[in-house]
C-alpha cells in the first residue's frame, strides 16, 4: 500500500512539472531598446522583437504610450494581418506600423517628432495561450541650440570700486534639452567666490518648450584683469552622443587702476637739441585711472596742465630739469618725475685779426675762425664755393692778386646735425695796378660806329682808371666795378677814323696803362649805266683803296701786359706826309679811269655783254652815271672827284 501512494504522488509530481514546463515555452519573449534619440522634427523608429511558438494568428501585438501620470494609452492594434491606429491621441495623424507579426519584428513609426512626444513606449505581445510579454523603449528629442552670444561692460571698471562690478553677459538660446554656461577667464573657469565673483544663471522655458540660458558675471576687478580675456563655454546634448561643446568669442574689459610710476621723455626732436629746436616732452604714468591730472614744468616760467609740453625756439637758457606731475583725484596721491633738458649751442664765429685784412703781395698773412661750443666742432674755409682748408687757421702765403677775395669760415658742431655757424673774410692783396690785356686790343670797325673797350686792372688800394685818345682827349667812363681784385671799367668812343685809345690806371702804389688800336674801314658807293662794270670797278678801287692805305701806314700794336715796376708811357701814332698819299690815290684813280674808259668803249660796240655798236651810250649820261670816289686824309686837307674820262671837278662840299 505504502509503494502504491509514493508511485501516485511521483506520477502526479512528474504531470504537474510537465504543465508548468509547457506553459513557460508558451509565453514570448520581447526585445527593444531601452532608449531611441531623435532631433526635433525629424522621423523616429522604434522597434519591437518577440519570439512566440503560436505563429501570425494567435499573436495580438498591441503599442502604448505613458501619460505623465503614469497610465498607459493605447496608439496601435495588431491581430492576424488586421492593424490600425486609435484615434482621438496625439499620435493618430503620425504614427505607422511596419511589419505583419511573421518575422517577429515590428517597428512604430513617428513622423515629425514633437517636444511632447519625448515619451516611454510599450509594445505587448499576447499570445493565444494566454502568454502575454511587453518591452520598452524611451523616446528623447534633442535640438541644437542657436549660436551663443557674448557682451561685454562698455565702461571702464575701477579696482577701487567697492562692490562686484558686473563684465558682461552670455546667452544661449532655443535649445532642447536645457544647454550650459560655464564663463572662463584665462581659459580657467570661473566660479561663484563670495564677495568676489558672482555668476547668476537664468533659465527660460520658451512658448514651443525650447530652452533659453543667460548667465551673467560680476566680480572685483584687479589690474591683471586689464590684459584677461573673458570668454563663455556653451555644453549641449546630441543623439546618440555624449555633450557637445562651442565657446564664444573672447572679450576683454576695460579696467581703470591707479598710477604707481610716472615717466617722463622728450617726444621730438631726436636726438641731441640744439638752439632754436622746437622741444615736445610728453608724460605719462603706468596706470589706466582717467581722473589723473597731470602737468609738466620747470618750476618756472614753463608748464602745462596736459600730459604734454611744447617749447618752441628753445635756446641755452631752457636747460634744466622738467618736472612730470601726475595727481590722482579720486585718491589724491600725488606722483612724480623729473628729466633733465640741455640744450647744445654754437656762438658766432670769431675772426682775428678782423673781417678784413690786407696782404702786400708776395707777403704772408693768417687768420683765425673760432666758435664757442657745448660740442666739438670742426672749421672748413671756402672760396667761390670751394673748399680751399681745413682748420681753425687759414694761412695766406706769396700773395698774389688772384689771393684776394672773400673766404667763408663755417664752423660745425658735431654731433648735432644743422648746427654751424659761418663768417666771412675779405683779403685785399695790395699791389701797384697790372692791366690784363684782352684777347685782342686791335680791331676794325666801320666808320660812325660806336665801340665798347673794357679795361680790367687788378691792384690795390682800388686803381682809378681814366680813357684818354692818341689826341689827348678825355673820354668819359661808362661804367666801373670793383672786384675782389681790383676795378674794371668801360667806355664808348664814336670811330671817325683810324684811332688809338688808352686805358690808364694808377694807385699809390704806381701806375700802368695799355692801347687799344681801331682801324676804321671806309664803305663807298658809286653808280653806273651797267650794274656789272659799275661793281667791278668799286671792288677794284676799294682794294687799291686798302692796299694802299695798308702800305703807306704804319699800325699800332699792343704790348705785353707791364710788369708792375716799370709803367710804359701810351704809345703815339706816327703820322705820314698827306701829299705822298694823295698822289698814290690820284694815280691809282687815273689808272682805274683809264680801264673804265676802255671797258664803256667795248661794251658799246657790242663786243661785251652781247651789245652792237648801234647803241648811244650818250642817251642814257647824266650825273647818275659818272662814277664817284670820294677819299679823304686823316686831317681832311683835300679831295679829288674824277669823272670816267678822267676829268678834274671841283668837289661839293667844299
Amino acid at each position: 500500500m505504502a509503494a502504491a501512494r509514493d508511485t501516485g504522488s511521483l506520477l502526479v509530481a512528474g504531470l504537474l512539472l510537465f504543465f508548468h514546463t509547457w506553459g513557460a515555452w508558451a509565453v514570448p519573449e520581447v526585445n527593444m531598446e531601452d532608449r531611441v534619440d531623435v532631433m526635433l522634427g525629424d522621423t523616429a523608429q522604434i522597434t519591437c522583437t518577440y519570439n512566440s511558438e503560436d505563429g501570425v494568428g494567435g499573436t495580438i501585438i498591441q503599442w502604448f504610450y505613458v501619460l505623465r501620470s503614469g497610465e498607459k494609452q493605447r496608439i496601435y492594434y495588431l491581430e492576424s494581418g488586421m492593424s490600425y491606429a486609435e484615434k482621438g491621441t496625439p499620435f493618430s495623424d503620425r504614427i505607422s506600423v511596419n511589419g505583419t507579426g511573421a518575422t517577429g519584428v515590428v517597428v512604430l513609426t513617428i513622423d515629425d517628432v514633437l517636444l511632447k512626444d519625448e515619451l516611454e513606449f510599450i509594445c505587448i505581445v499576447k499570445s493565444l495561450t494566454d502568454g502575454t510579454a511587453e518591452g520598452r523603449t524611451k523616446l528623447r528629442v534633442f535640438r541644437t541650440p542657436d549660436a551663443a552670444t557674448i557682451v561685454g561692460v562698455q565702461q571702464g571698471i575701477s579696482v577701487q570700486e567697492e562692490d562686484l562690478a558686473k563684465i558682461g553677459t552670455c546667452e544661449v538660446k532655443n535649445g532642447y534639452p536645457r544647454p550650459n554656461i560655464t564663463w572662463y577667464k584665462n581659459a580657467t573657469p570661473v566660479r561663484s567666490i563670495r564677495d568676489e565673483v558672482n555668476v547668476v544663471p537664468s533659465i527660460t522655458i520658451e512658448s514651443n518648450g525650447l530652452y533659453s540660458v543667460k548667465s551673467e558675471l560680476s566680480m572685483k576687478v584687479v589690474k591683471e584683469d586689464a590684459d584677461a580675456l573673458f570668454y563663455c563655454e556653451i555644453t549641449y546634448f546630441a543623439p546618440w552622443k555624449e555633450t557637445m561643446m562651442v565657446e564664444t568669442s573672447p572679450i576683454n574689459i576695460t579696467v581703470y587702476y591707479p598710477h604707481t610710476a610716472v615717466k617722463v621723455w622728450v617726444e621730438s626732436p631726436k636726438g641731441k637739441i640744439k638752439e632754436g629746436d622746437t622741444v615736445e616732452i610728453h608724460c605719462s604714468g603706468d596706470g589706466s585711472n582717467p581722473f589723473t591730472e597731470f602737468s609738466i614744468s620747470n618750476g618756472e616760467d614753463l608748464s602745462t596742465s596736459t600730459n604734454k609740453l611744447m617749447v618752441e625756439n628753445v635756446t641755452r637758457l631752457n636747460s634744466g630739469e622738467f618736472i612730470c606731475t601726475a595727481l590722482d583725484m579720486e585718491s589724491f596721491n600725488e606722483i612724480t618725475e623729473n628729466i633733465t633738458l640741455f640744450v647744445n649751442y654754437l656762438e658766432d664765429v670769431v675772426l682775428m685779426p678782423g673781417k678784413i685784412i690786407e696782404v702786400p703781395q708776395g707777403e704772408e698773412r693768417q687768420a683765425t675762425c673760432n666758435a664757442l661750443s657745448s660740442l666739438p666742432t670742426q672749421t672748413a674755409w671756402f672760396k667761390d664755393g670751394e673748399e680751399v682748408g681745413t682748420g681753425h687757421t687759414l694761412a695766406l702765403k706769396d700773395a698774389v692778386f688772384g689771393t684776394a677775395g672773400t673766404y667763408v669760415c663755417v664752423v660745425t658742431a658735431l654731433e648735432v646735425e644743422a648746427l654751424e655757424k659761418s663768417g666771412a673774410l675779405r683779403v685785399y692783396v695790395q699791389g701797384q695796378p697790372v692791366i690784363q690785356v684782352p684777347h685782342s686790343a686791335e680791331m676794325e670797325e666801320s666808320v660812325d660806329r660806336t665801340v665798347d673797350l673794357s679795361c680790367y686792372v687788378q691792384g690795390y688800394p682800388y686803381p682809378t682808371v681814366t680813357w684818354s685818345t692818341s689826341e689827348g682827349k678825355v673820354l668819359p667812363t661808362a661804367s666801373e666795378t670793383e672786384t675782389d681784385d681790383g676795378v674794371r671799367s668801360t667806355t664808348s668812343v664814336k670811330v671817325t677814323g683810324d684811332l688809338i685809345v688808352f686805358c690808364n690806371a694808377s694807385n699809390s702804389l704806381g701806375e700802368d696803362s695799355m692801347a687799344f688800336s681801331i682801324k676804321a674801314i671806309i664803305h663807298t658807293t658809286s653808280e653806273t649805266t651797267s650794274p656789272t662794270i659799275s661793281s667791278t670797278i668799286s671792288s677794284t678801287i676799294s682794294s687799291t683803296i686798302s692796299s694802299t692805305i695798308s702800305t703807306t701806314t704804319t699800325p699800332v700794336t699792343t704790348r705785353s701786359p707791364v710788369k708792375p715796376e716799370t709803367a710804359i708811357p701810351p704809345k703815339k701814332v706816327k703820322k705820314e706826309g698827306s701829299g705822298v698819299i694823295i698822289a698814290v690815290i690820284i694815280i691809282c684813280i687815273l689808272l682805274l679811269a683809264i680801264l673804265g674808259s676802255v671797258l664803256y668803249f667795248l661794251y658799246k660796240k657790242g663786243k661785251i655783254c652781247g651789245r652792237s655798236g648801234k647803241q648811244d651810250l650818250s642817251k642814257g649820261k647824266s650825273g647818275k652815271d659818272n662814277i664817284v670816289v670820294e677819299m679823304k686824309s686823316d686831317n681832311t686837307e683835300e679831295a679829288v672827284l674824277l669823272g670816267v674820262n678822267g676829268e678834274k671837278q671841283i668837289p661839293i662840299d667844299q
